[in-house]
């Protein structure tokens, strides 16, 4: 169960795995997109009934960690999130590799800190979640050697971060990796990145059982 506070701003960013084809209107049906996000975002305003809450979907498909500095103005601070949940890191190293577009690890970790630093300048206590980005398999073995091969680093700079801005960390390739021991990856992520319904189920799952205690006793 989430316990939110009156006036919580909850703000989910992201690439396509967030984005989750959410409609660019209003429309309460389709406004969170579908995926993970919307999973949390239906418990929080079903367990929270009695009180004002926001849950903001602000993923945008192909965006790197450049694009989100880019649109952090508008699509984070001028929404004032009280929570702030990130999943970026796999399009730095896809476009890194398609055509020298993406970032490497070091500006990776170097954007990461100029966003965080932003959002804690205008609100100190806001609760940061850092989401690990995660790989399975695709169709291009040559595709999936690389990505697996250099993904750990992107992953390992999420980590560090969360840790030295102290905020929470969310652990994902262990989940899949896990899971891939009894189903055929695919069934979770079905091109290499992004997931099925039960992968995101399982984000979802692994995202409450790292954060709910943190959030509830804000």
């Amino acid at each position: 169960m989430f316990k939110l506070k009156d006036n919580d701003v909850i703000l989910f960013q992201g690439d396509s795995i967030t984005d989750g084809n959410r409609v660019r209107n209003n429309d309460p049906n389709h406004i969170h997109g579908h995926g993970y996000q919307y999973i949390l975002a239906s418990e929080m305003y079903a367990d929270n009934l009695g009180k004002s809450i926001e849950v903001i979907n602000r993923g945008i498909s192909a965006n790197r960690i450049s694009d989100l500095y880019g649109r952090w103005k508008e699509d984070c601070l001028n929404l004032k999130p009280t929570v702030l949940s990130i999943l970026i890191g796999i399009n730095d190293l896809h476009f890194l590799r398609e055509n020298g577009g993406g970032s490497e690890p070091e500006r990776f970790e170097k954007v990461y800190r100029l966003l965080l630093d932003e959002v804690l300048e205008q609100n100190p206590d806001t609760l940061i979640v850092v989401m690990e980005p995660f790989f399975g398999v695709a169709e291009n073995e040559e595709y999936t050697k690389y990505m697996k091969e250099n993904l750990g680093e992107y992953a390992a700079v999420a980590r560090k971060i969360a840790e030295e801005y102290k905020a929470v960390f969310v652990p994902l390739q262990d989940v899949f990796d896990e899971y891939a021991k009894v189903t055929d990856i695919k069934n979770l992520l079905w091109d290499g990145v992004h997931p099925t319904t039960g992968g995101h189920q399982l984000i979802a799952r692994r995202w409450k059982e790292c954060v709910s205690d943190k959030l509830n006793n804000r």
